[in-house]
């Protein structure tokens, strides 16, 4: 089976491989990269915030997430991705359900480079 080039956003690229049995979606190949799933509360969001080190994947895995990047807020279907460069503001929420992103953050990972702009729990 022949692979196939999906396009993510602004990223470049995502690898879809069909193969007799279905197929996969390869995010990243030999490069470093840190992947989280992230489960956000009912009604809940993170802190506005921006990263100076890394890129983030945002992949939604479940309905009801509200993605705000850069001051545009959407509501993404379950699959749907979107690429966050550093230096750009972004937060999370959840419109009603609990709700969960995978996250694939590109290059040197580390909790200290958040700069929180806004936050609900007094972090920022």
């Amino acid at each position: 089976m022949e692979a196939i080039l999906l396009e993510v956003d602004r990223l470049g690229a995502v690898v879809r491989d069909e193969r007799p049995w279905g197929a996969f979606d390869r995010y990243t190949l030999n490069e470093p990269t840190t992947v989280k799933v992230i489960t956000v509360a009912p009604g809940q969001r993170l802190s506005l915030q921006r990263h100076e080190h890394r890129d983030e994947l945002w992949v939604a895995l479940d309905p009801g997430l509200v993605f705000e990047i850069d001051g545009v807020r959407t509501e993404p279907a379950v699959g749907d991705r979107v690429l966050i460069r550093a230096g750009q503001t972004h937060r999370l929420s959840s419109s009603g359900p609990v709700a969960r992103i995978m996250e694939i953050a590109f290059g040197y990972f580390d909790e200290d480079d958040i700069e929180r702009l806004e936050d609900s729990y007094g972090r920022s």
